[in-house]
């Protein structure tokens, strides 16, 4: 007879057990106990009638189990390495920039902590909060839905004939009294897949420039039950109602005013950090002007306006286009300014401004396609003209040149207009006849630009990625309990808030 083999101990004990548990059962039926002997599974050690099983040498050994082979245990599974999750949803480029800035941020502090511990006598971190073997993923959240959306697509609601709805809805879903909390509905009805992707990676934090984002990050940690801090990053100057505001441990916001919107929404000043909104590390750095121009080949003697025409996603600049369209036949008559055409990623969108400029028979104008090197670029400038983006308005901001605000603004952008026009660290326009008065006056008054630079140190946060990185990993360091109020467990979380600190 071939020699039994187990896997585990476990199993042999228990075979053993029903053994016994049979011979028990003999008994009892020997006492007239009602007990069906033939319903009771063989044992591997019993032949069919019952009689103990010869061993591999011939001999009955009763009860006594010989000749196992012992399986090798499995290995343990190598626990997963520290990570940590930034998510953004590819609707407009913004929310992407920042999630890129952060993960940048985080690899840094990673790859400066590791510089330090080579470089110590005793090998010993100061900052021991970065593990040494982080790693970093980021995620397009609207990649891991059921059904996968376009961002670009998406971005239309804000861009063609529901942006007056859109509008409503950006102002006045659940920024009232009554304030969403979180839940799995999120994770349950279109993302499950992430939650899966949580389960097997356990990161040690989550950072989200989305609201999407970070409401599915909140269902994936209450559906898992993996212990990980959520930090929310909003990428505009105001936060609107659909942040999970009784699940996230942080939010870190731009200002002042966003923490003033969040605290009547019962979010306390432990869960409140004024960062700024992140930007990539190249945006601290300084820049030699000149030597960037001689490296564009643009003139030295003149003020450079630099148009931000396109980045990754063409369909949010569709209305400033039109307006920049709009505007170059009068370039020609600004000669004291040299104008700079950047179309992002859109191919023939710039072969287009290059077709009118030639047409035009423009000199003072270059068109550019998607800029790498944008900080340089404009550091470089005079003057940006720009939508009113939370991230492109930032990153003027801390490239520390003024900007015009071109196109009518809603939702998120209308609150970035109102604020950025009222520290007087902007102009607005809504028409490219506005632009052009606005060009003919700063040409005519070059001071009128100075002095939305000095106003825009108000906003300025140069660090903004570094500190969002850092409290992720401070709070990653510092895991809450499971009774912890922000871990509570629910599909759909609503409550009462106090008044709101600013009307809409």
């Amino acid at each position: 007879m071939e020699t039994a083999r187990f896997h585990s101990f476990r199993e042999a004990e228990g075979r053993l057990a029903a053994k016994s548990l049979r011979k028990r059962g003999r008994c009892g039926m020997m006492e007239g106990m009602d007990i069906d002997e033939a319903a009771a599974p063989q044992s591997p050690y019993e032949n069919p009638e019952g009689d103990p099983a010869p061993s591999a040498d011939g001999e009955e050994h009763g009860d006594e189990p010989v000749g196992l082979v012992m399986a090798e245990p499995e290995p343990e599974p190598e626990p997963p390495k520290p990570r940590v999750i930034v998510m953004h949803a590819s609707v407009g480029s913004g929310h992407r920039s920042a999630a890129m800035a952060v993960a940048q941020a985080l690899e840094l502090l990673r790859d400066e902590a590791a510089a330090r511990r080579r470089n110590a006598a005793d090998g010993v971190d100061e900052d021991p909060l970065v593990p040494e073997d982080l790693e970093v993923e980021v995620v397009d959240i609207l990649e891991w839905g059921r059904i996968v959306f376009d961002g670009d697509h998406a971005a239309s609601l804000f861009t063609g004939a529901t942006r007056p709805i859109y509008d409503l809805t950006w102002r006045f879903t659940l920024t009232g009294r009554l304030l969403w909390g979180g839940g799995t509905v999120w994770s349950r009805v279109m993302y499950p897949a992430f939650t899966d992707h949580v389960r097997e990676v356990r990161p040690l934090a989550v950072v989200c420039t989305h609201i999407t984002a970070a409401n599915v990050a909140v269902g994936a940690r209450m559906l898992s039950g993996v212990e990980f801090p959520i930090v929310c990053v909003p990428t505009d100057y105001e936060t609107e109602g659909l942040w999970p505001h009784r699940s996230a441990d942080l939010f870190c916001v731009a200002n002042e005013s966003m923490a003033e919107t969040l605290r009547p929404r019962k979010v306390g000043d432990e869960r409140i950090l004024i960062t700024g909104i992140p930007t990539r590390e190249d945006f601290r750095r300084t820049y030699d002007q000149r030597a960037t121009r001689e490296r564009l080949g643009l003139p030295l003697d003149k003020t450079v306006v630099l148009a931000l025409a396109g980045a990754q996603l063409p369909r949010p600049y569709v209305h400033f286009r039109e307006a920049l369209d709009k505007l170059l036949p009068y370039v020609h008559a600004l000669s004291d300014m040299h104008f700079v055409l950047v179309a992002g990623s859109d191919a023939e969108y710039a072969r287009h401004l290059r077709h009118e400029c030639t047409e035009l028979g423009l000199s003072n104008v270059t068109v550019l396609d998607y800029v790498e090197g944008m900080a340089a670029l404009m550091a470089a400038s005079d003057l940006v003209i720009c939508k009113s983006g939370g991230l492109v308005v930032t990153e003027c901001l801390c490239a520390q040149v003024p900007m015009i605000l071109l196109g009518r603004a809603y939702g998120q952008e209308k609150v970035n207009v109102l604020m950025l026009t009222a520290v007087g660290a902007a102009m607005h326009v809504t028409t490219s006849r506005e632009l052009l008065d606005a060009l003919r006056h700063i040409e005519k008054n070059p001071e009128s630009i100075r002095s939305m630079l000095v106003n825009g140190r108000f906003l300025r946060h140069e660090s903004a990625a570094r500190d969002v990185a850092h409290a992720a990993l401070e709070l990653a360091a510092h895991p809450k309990k499971p009774d912890d109020p922000l871990r509570k467990r629910h599909f759909m979380g609503f409550y009462w808030g106090g008044k709101p600190a600013h009307m809409r």
